[in-house]
């Protein structure tokens, strides 16, 4: 029988996995930071044989190519996909060996031009596939990331592949996504599953359960919501070649320097919990909670290339946060400090902003409230009058908010932190409403049902 390590990343909703027979091993989308596949090689006592991409990726940096040439093993890559580095090209209906491992390739095109699905058994009849952006629990990766003004075209790419896996592959295979735990590059009603089957899928999943085509395809490009912007730099990169990551700390940032940087309009990122940054924080810093969407977050506003420098609590954030943001592309922050922020000014040069719940809201009527949260979030329920700019728009459309103080909210109180640091950093007048929006719908009147 396969066995099948799964190495996840919560912070970005992927996984990858490690298909091996006990002695070698063959290991499909690798993330960055492939000290992780590493160690469990070793821990395992397992032979690298192969590194195996489902497809170009979107949403993060692969450690494949890297993790193949540290072990001289074949890189399995779509002989579709135009790469600047040598592969091993694999096309539907090749068949490679890993040891006692057989490994069929499939083509699944639709969440990318070339993508491929991974077909394995070790001779035993039994059988896992591993699909990429394709076949995910309960629904399909999105099919917008190549060309917006292909989406259709690839819908149907997508539909008519999943339901070609459906057919070649038996009920109690074994499904393996690399998307659908949060990722972006998940579309549709994905699932909260940790596992599944082919046929699981067919009783449940979007592109098995619509037997039209057409409709299907007006259900997966209805759902469709904003995906990060660091994406366009992912495809380039990877197609690359990404090279090996240094994880060791920049030389320390000292105060003096932090406002010079701050002056000159870098930017600055608080990784505190967002109560401490509304509590104090640097004048200038931006404020960014290092916890699972950070990397998202930060990668989504800052302007891509622009000089980042890192401030934390201690250095165990730091180096969480260099992890994180290699993964994205963002290889090396341009400098870090530790310390609070009254030991990193010069100059006094401190501020802070209230906190509030929806029940505070309630007791202060007729003031602004922005919203943060997505278009598709706000169409199920709002707050009668509320200004309404999504986070990732926010810094292109500050100039269109109205004037006075902003009471700022989003779904969980997140979005809302990130964005109050936002104005605050613009000198507006801020209210980090830390709270859930449920208990808007529970406590204010006037929400939209």
């Amino acid at each position: 029988m396969v066995r099948v390590e799964v190495v996840s990343t919560e912070e970005l909703g992927d996984r990858s996995y490690m298909a091996h027979d006990g002695e070698t091993a063959l290991v499909i989308d690798p993330q960055r930071d492939i000290d992780r596949i590493e160690k469990l090689l070793s821990d395992l006592g397992l032979r690298c044989a192969l590194v195996a991409e489902t497809h170009v990726h979107n949403d993060y940096v692969s450690g494949g190519l890297e993790l193949a040439r540290r072990h001289s093993a074949p890189y399995l890559v779509s002989a579709a996909e135009d790469v600047a580095f040598d592969r091993r090209g694999v096309a539907d209906g090749d068949e490679l060996r890993a040891g006692r491992l057989h490994v069929k390739v499939v083509a699944t095109p639709g969440h990318t031009d070339g993508h491929v699905a991974y077909v394995v058994d070790d001779g035993d009849g039994t059988e896992v596939v591993f699909t990429g952006g394709s076949l995910l629990f309960g629904s399909v990766g999105r099919t917008d990331l190549v060309d917006p003004q292909r989406t259709v075209e690839l819908t149907r790419a997508q539909y008519r592949s999943t339901r070609h896996l459906a057919v070649l592959l038996a009920d109690d295979v074994a499904v393996y996504p690399t998307h659908g735990f949060g990722s972006f590059c998940s579309s549709g009603s994905t699932t909260a599953d940790t596992d599944s089957t082919v046929g699981s899928e067919r009783t449940r999943n979007d592109a098995l359960v619509i037997d039209n085509e057409d409709e299907f395809v007006a259900k997966l490009v209805a759902g469709l919501t904003a995906f990060p912007s660091y994406y366009a730099h992912m495809g380039p990169r990877n197609r690359q070649g990404p090279g090996p990551v240094d994880f060791s700390t920049p030389e320390p940032t000292d105060a003096t320097e932090l406002r010079r940087r701050i002056s000159g309009g870098q930017w600055v990122v608080d990784l505190r919990s967002r109560t401490a940054f509304a509590a104090e924080h640097l004048e200038g810093t931006i404020g960014i909670g290092l916890g699972q969407d950070f990397a998202t977050y930060l990668g989504w506003l800052i302007p891509w290339e622009m000089p980042l420098t890192l401030i934390g609590e201690n250095a165990e954030q730091i180096s969480s946060a260099q992890r994180q943001l290699v993964r994205i592309g963002i290889d090396r922050p341009d400098g870090t400090a530790v310390g609070r922020p009254a030991d990193l000014t010069v100059d006094g040069g401190l501020r802070h902003y209230p906190t509030a719940t929806f029940v505070d809201l309630a007791r202060e009527p007729g003031v602004v409230v922005l919203d943060v949260r997505r278009d598709d979030e706000r169409r199920h329920g709002h707050i009668p009058r509320s200004a309404h700019i999504p986070l990732h728009s926010l810094l292109e459309r500050i100039v269109d908010l109205p004037a006075g103080r902003l009471w700022v909210h989003c779904a969980s109180g997140y979005r809302a932190s990130i964005a109050a640091s936002l104005l605050d950093r613009a000198g507006r007048d801020v209210v980090l409403i830390d709270d859930d929006f449920e208990n808007a719908k529970d406590l204010l009147t006037d929400v939209a049902k």
